[in-house]
């Protein structure tokens, strides 16, 4: 997977669970939160929603270079419609 980052960028992601549906998370270290998302140990600090969906895959991402940014978008992208938020991924230069 390659995943282009510099250190202290937070990065707004879309996840694709194994139920089709899809998670919006945001992180400033997009590779161990991907981990996380994966993980099912005892300990895993997967999101609860995704914790009952994995495996999760890594379907889109921006990058911004403060929390505040990210966070608005991140707001912005879970309002969007399903339709939305597919057609967002399907559209970007950013496609994994």
């Amino acid at each position: 997977m390659n995943i282009n980052i510099n250190k202290g960028q937070w990065v707004v992601y879309m996840l694709q669970c194994n139920d089709e549906s899809l998670y919006t998370g945001i992180t400033n270290d997009l590779k161990r939160r991907l981990n996380e998302h994966n993980d099912n140990s005892v300990k895993s600090k997967a999101a609860r929603y995704t914790r009952a969906r994995q495996p999760v895959v890594l379907k889109y991402y921006e990058c911004y270079n403060d929390r505040t940014e990210a966070s608005s978008r991140e707001y912005a992208i879970k309002k969007l419609t399903k339709a939305k938020k597919l057609r967002l991924i399907r559209t970007s230069a950013l496609l994994i």
